[in-house]
């Protein structure tokens, strides 16, 4: 499958992002006016098939130093189980302001293996946190 990836706010599908993400456990009860003002307070990302619709979407919120928060990450069905969240998520760690934060980190309930194989590791006892901690304090 031919994909792409873009920052370009005013190609997501507002809709369609909402409702995947306010049907998820994280999401479960977000307003669409919320779902628009963490669109406008992130960086986000929207992965496109070849006829230009969105099939993926995730956000992060950085400082492009000390800390990075990925939040938001949906693959739409159909696309789903087909390794296009990996390549969304390997998408965003690549980049300049992620790979030099220190830490970047996430919050999950179910999919731990999942950002186990991109490099996080789980936080203390947490049930759901999970960082990438590129600095070590004495």
């Amino acid at each position: 499958m031919e994909f792409y990836i873009s920052t370009d706010k005013d190609k997501l599908d507002i809709e369609k992002v909402h409702t995947e993400v306010s049907s998820t456990y994280w999401g479960e009860g977000r307003t669409k006016e919320e779902t628009l003002l963490t669109i406008e307070k992130s960086i986000c990302f929207g992965m496109y098939d070849e006829n230009d619709q969105q099939i993926a979407y995730a956000r992060i919120m950085t400082d492009a130093l000390v800390f990075a928060y990925i939040m938001d990450v949906v693959v739409f069905d159909p696309h789903k189980g087909k390794g296009l969240g990996r390549k969304l998520l390997q998408y965003v760690l690549d980049r300049p302001d992620v790979k030099r934060v220190n830490t970047v980190a996430l919050k999950t309930l179910d999919a731990h293996s999942f950002y186990e194989n991109l490099g996080f590791k789980r936080v203390g006892d947490s049930e759901m946190w999970m960082s990438i901690d590129r600095i070590k304090y004495d």
